[in-house]
């Protein structure tokens, strides 16, 4: 699971920097808005994810134990 995790984290970051490097902004502002906040998503999900007792967390709002 770790590894899609990182994934998920990589992705975010490379949205955020495709948002951040894009130069014609003047056409496209909705792509470039939503690939920063796709991105920065992504990053706080794969952060969320990563942390020690995520598992946990999940498990209980999914209510999967009882």
């Amino acid at each position: 699971m770790g590894f899609y995790y990182l994934l998920l984290l990589l992705i975010g970051v490379v949205l955020l920097i495709t948002g951040a490097l894009w130069k014609n902004v003047s056409w496209s502002v909705k792509i470039v808005i939503f690939l920063f906040v796709a991105g920065i998503q992504c990053i706080i999900l794969a952060l969320l994810l990563l942390m020690p007792g995520s598992s946990d967390v999940i498990a209980q709002l999914l209510k999967l134990k009882e």
